[in-house]
């Protein structure tokens, strides 16, 4: 790409294996590839929706690697300058298991341990931090070293210029313990502008699932909104000057919920690039949460503009 870049997600990437079956994994016997990991998601569905988006994170030198590099440029149209390789590392895997479709379990492959891990200062030494528009950060970034310290180095350039994005992405996977998690969390929240996390997100980041309680906590730490995810009750916008507003939801039958969050991700992105109030960008990511979750794959079915505009047309809702 040429143009300047208006959205950098720094995170983890893999290889994505979703069932063509529901249930337990020992019943599936055929799988959809697809590439996957929370900032690799939400830099597609940023680009899908006419963005400029690059995203930082570090792959194998190995056939899945390739295969990333390659979905990414080709498919997604996603910047990969700052997508390096490991020499030694395998590219993760990551398997969807479908029971429930509903909160489908991911089975990590990320041994002796994924290449995303490994970032360096030098591998951005030449990334826009400074002046990108949209700098996302999921939490999962600070769970190892040398991630934590690199990213962290990144935010001290970063300024919490706006927007710094802080995808709260509880994993506990990636880390020793809930208390750990919450160690290491809740010192950065003061270095976003925007932080954005569901229940449990909430209780791990600030120590409540209570939405109105985590909103005051974060706007404690001097966040510009804080965006809570409710589930079925839809989304908590909070902002300094008061505001709060409950976006509510786009019920939605379910085919598989992976994805939505990111889905969201870049919508809200393409809202805040777009000019509209954090309000409005919330109610266009519901939409686009609402249509990845009627569909199997992440990246891949992540939409385009005029799916989201027809999807909430179709709703009685006008895009903003």
């Amino acid at each position: 790409m040429t143009d300047r870049i208006e959205v950098l997600a720094i995170g983890r990437v893999s290889v994505d294996l979703y069932p063509q079956q529901t249930g337990p994994m020992r019943d599936v016997r055929t799988l959809s590839k697809s590439i996957g990991g929370t900032a690799t998601n939400v830099a597609v569905a940023a680009a899908r929706l006419g963005h400029r988006v690059a995203l930082g994170t570090k792959v194998g030198d190995d056939p899945f690697g390739d295969d990333i590099r390659h979905a990414l440029t080709s498919r997604f149209g996603v910047d990969t300058t700052f997508v390096t390789t490991h020499p030694d590392l395998p590219t993760p895997l990551a398997f969807a298991e479908l029971n429930p479709v509903e909160e489908p379990t991911i089975i990590f492959y990320r041994e002796p341990r994924a290449p995303d891990i490994d970032l360096f200062p030098e591998d951005f030494a030449a990334a826009p931090i400074e002046d990108v528009d949209i700098l996302w950060i999921p939490a999962s970034r600070f769970s190892a070293e040398p991630s934590r310290s690199t990213v962290t180095g990144i935010l001290d350039r970063r300024g919490r210029r706006p927007h710094t994005i802080f995808d709260l992405d509880w994993r506990p996977h990636f880390w020793a313990s809930e208390a750990a998690a919450t160690e290491q969390i809740q010192p950065l929240l003061s270095q976003f502008s925007i932080v954005i996390g569901n229940r449990d997100e909430c209780r791990v980041a600030v120590g409540t699932e209570d939405p109105e309680l985590a909103a005051d906590r974060l706007l404690e730490r001097g966040v510009d909104a804080a965006v809570i995810k409710l589930g079925g009750d839809g989304v908590l916008v909070a902002e300094p000057s008061g505001t709060r507003e409950r976006v509510p939801p786009f019920p939605v039958e379910v085919v598989c919920g992976l994805g939505a969050g990111d889905a969201f991700g870049g919508a809200f992105c393409h809202g805040l690039l777009s000019g509209w109030s954090v309000a409005e960008s919330v109610r266009y990511g519901n939409a686009a949460g609402a249509i990845v979750a009627g569909r199997l794959l992440c990246a891949d079915d992540m939409p385009y503009v005029n799916e989201i505009d027809e999807f909430l047309a179709e709703r009685g809702s006008a895009p903003p």
